[in-house]
């Protein structure tokens, strides 16, 4: 009685007038689980479209279960693992018809047909088969994908992508993206446009699933070598999961460079024309150097000693900074996840698998290392972390210890300061010289220099020997002390 009540709950309602779908479902034990539909939502993220289609294939219960009466089957579409959407072409243009049959190799043949061409196969393959409106997550990373083609997304009023993942892609023209970006972002943009709400393009790719793959012999049997690689893959992947579970989120968790690939000109300016439509996998940064900073004028601000005093409107944040080593702040304060502005929080990675929406993307995990010393429910996590670009934290910033100085507590050093570390001053009654050191550049006042504190400096000495003390006099244990 109990089992055929839970199956009248979670079962989808399939045709009266078939008893014999009925009957499968009870006899088929894969069938009966996924007409569960906490089970199949649960399930279906993780398998990729290939399997989805061919399960459906099975049987016409599976089909009808999976491709029409089951909303979100095909939800989130993750393309990086099929085959045909990889683009491997060694040479030029003329061998493109060795890689897929799609396109047709002729003189009139556009850069965007040849580099987007097996994307394009499979987009328009997925959409005969009337699978393309039902996607609101599209993750395409690694691929072929060129700004011609997200612009295709932004502007496709058939599409639904709400979240876009589009990292370590190939043949990608950024400032034609940004261009689609600002176009469909405009202020007399037609109401409810764009769909699309979220981008991850600056960080890199998700790791990918190890999939141990038996190697098998002509007698069925798997070798002893492929045995012990299965064995080796399980282990670093364990290891992977690990590694990502106790370092937790980027930004919030994460300390440090958190986007490594460089920032083309224009982004900053782009994701300030967007901040209020498209959210990104970056944030600006809000050093006081930048006019969206809330401190912007109000602390003194010196570019670093050794690079010239190079100021912008805005910036990208590729640091994630904790707070300074003086104060435990800084002149424009933390982003904090549930009290700052939405648009001024980062997508998180990996994309979310069972949510297409910018708040579950948003949304940071559970600290993985919390502090032994609070006592669990005392008192509400706080997220929290401060965006800055390689500018505003050049010489303020070790790169050892993750240690920062803020404009407030520290000013650097220009460099005509650094090349002087004594001042002659005659005296007018005796005309002896007295040799007085500048204050300024007292060991004790020096935090950064070269990208290493003065704690730090001793430790990279001893990892690269014969590197330069970059401080303007060598340092004893006493003084070293900050």
């Amino acid at each position: 009685m109990a089992s055929g009540v839970v199956l009248q709950q979670h079962a989808r309602d399939f045709p009266s007038s078939s008893p014999r779908s009925t009957d499968e479902i009870t006899s088929n034990p894969l069938l009966n689980l996924l007409t569960n539909t906490l089970v199949l939502h649960q399930t279906i993220p993780y398998l990729p479209i290939s399997s989805l289609l061919n399960l459906a294939a099975t049987s016409p219960s599976f089909r009808d279960l999976l491709l029409r009466r089951t909303p979100g089957v095909f939800r989130h579409l993750d393309l990086t693992r099929v085959k045909t959407a990889q683009f491997e072409v060694d040479g030029g243009i003329d061998h493109g018809g060795e890689i897929w049959r799609n396109v047709q190799v002729d003189e009139n043949l556009t850069e965007d047909d040849f580099y987007s061409g097996p994307l394009r196969g499979i987009i328009q393959s997925i959409r005969r088969r009337d699978i393309l409106h039902h996607v609101q997550t599209l993750v395409l990373d690694g691929l072929s994908v060129t700004a011609e083609f997200c612009n295709d997304i932004l502007v496709d009023p058939t599409l639904r992508v709400r979240i876009l993942s589009i990292r370590d892609v190939k043949n990608l023209n950024e400032r034609k993206l940004m261009q689609s970006l600002r176009y469909a972002c405009r202020s007399t943009r037609p109401d409810d446009t764009p769909r699309l709400k979220g981008l991850y393009v600056f960080g890199a790719r998700d790791a990918p699933d190890l999939i141990a793959s038996s190697s098998v012999g002509q007698n069925g049997a798997v070798r002893g070598g492929a045995n012990i690689s299965i064995g080796w893959n399980h282990k670093s992947q364990h290891a992977l999961k690990e590694s990502f579970r106790t370092e937790g989120d980027d930004w919030y968790h994460k300390k440090g460079r958190i986007i490594g690939k460089h920032i083309a000109d224009g982004w900053a300016e782009t994701l300030l024309d967007c901040r209020e439509t498209i959210r990104f996998d970056a944030v600006l940064c809000t050093g006081p150097r930048h006019q969206n900073s809330p401190a912007f004028g109000k602390v003194p601000v010196a570019s670093g000693g050794t690079m010239p005093d190079v100021n912008s409107p805005w910036g990208v944040a590729t640091f994630a900074l904790g707070g300074c080593a003086s104060c435990g702040s800084s002149p424009e304060g933390f982003t904090v996840y549930g009290n700052s502005p939405a648009e001024e929080l980062p997508l998180l990675a990996p994309v979310p698998l069972h949510s297409s929406t910018v708040k579950a993307a948003t949304c940071p995990n559970p600290n993985p290392n919390p502090n032994p010393n609070d006592k669990p429910g005392t008192r509400r996590e706080t997220h929290k972390f401060i965006p800055r670009c390689l500018e505003c934290i050049r010489e303020r910033y070790c790169f050892s210890c993750d240690q920062w100085w803020c404009e407030s507590c520290y000013q650097v050093p220009s460099r005509q300061e650094l090349s002087v570390q004594h001042v002659h001053i005659a005296d007018q009654t005796n005309n002896d010289l007295l040799d007085h050191e500048l204050a300024a550049l007292e060991p004790s006042i020096v935090k950064v220099r070269k990208g290493y504190c003065l704690n730090c400096y001793p430790q990279s000495t001893e990892r690269r020997p014969g590197v330069r003390n970059p401080f303007p006099s060598i340092l004893s244990g006493s003084e070293a002390n900050m």
